[in-house]
C-alpha cells in the first residue's frame, strides 16, 4: 500500500457537492481516504479571469501504481463533467497527484506523470492544505518538509480557510 497525496480544486458548479463526490469516488475506485485537509477558498493563479476556487488535499491509501492512479483521477474528473478546453481555465473539478510516498518519476503520457508534481513547491493553494495535514512530510528531492516549502514559497496569492 502507498500513500498518495491528491490536490482537489473546483471553481464551477456546486463546489461543495463536487468535493463530496470526489471523496466518494476515490473511496470506491482508488482506496481508503485516510485524511483530508480543510477547504480553502483561493484566488486563481494563471489563466483567464475566473471565479475563486475551493482547494483541498486528500490522502489516499492505495494499491494502485502511480500511472494507474493518475488514470483513475482523470476518469473521476471526466465522470464529474471535466472538459479540458482552456489551459488553467475554470473547471468543475481538478485532481492533481502531488506525491506518492517518496516516489520520483517522469513518465511520458498519456497520461503524462511527474512525481512529485512539478509545480507543488510554487503554489500556496497546494502547500497550505498539504502542510495542514502533513507538515513534516518530506519532499523527496530536497528532504525539506512541507512546512519548510510553504515558508519558502514566493507565491503571494490569497488562500483563505473556508467555513463550512
Amino acid at each position: 500500500m502507498m500513500l498518495a497525496y491528491i490536490a482537489f480544486g473546483a471553481n464551477l458548479g456546486d463546489r461543495l457537492k463536487t468535493w463530496s463526490q470526489v471523496k466518494q469516488k476515490l473511496h470506491a475506485t482508488v482506496g481508503d481516504v485516510v485524511a483530508t485537509s480543510s477547504l480553502y477558498e483561493t484566488e486563481p493563479v494563471g489563466g483567464p479571469e475566473q471565479a475563486y476556487y475551493i482547494n483541498a488535499v486528500l490522502v489516499v491509501e492505495t494499491k494502485q501504481t502511480p500511472h494507474a492512479l493518475m488514470a483513475s483521477l482523470l476518469q473521476i474528473e471526466e465522470s464529474l463533467g471535466r472538459i479540458r478546453t482552456i489551459p488553467w481555465g475554470p473547471r468543475v473539478v481538478d485532481l492533481d497527484l502531488l506525491l506518492m510516498d517518496d516516489v520520483v518519476l517522469d513518465l511520458p503520457g498519456p497520461p503524462a506523470l511527474q512525481l512529485p508534481h512539478p509545480r507543488l513547491v510554487e503554489r500556496r493553494f497546494v502547500l497550505v492544505p498539504l502542510t495542514e495535514i502533513a507538515p513534516n512530510l518530506k519532499y523527496p528531492q530536497s528532504q525539506n518538509t512541507m512546512s519548510d516549502l510553504l515558508d519558502a514559497c514566493s507565491d503571494t496569492s490569497a488562500v483563505l480557510s473556508l467555513q463550512t
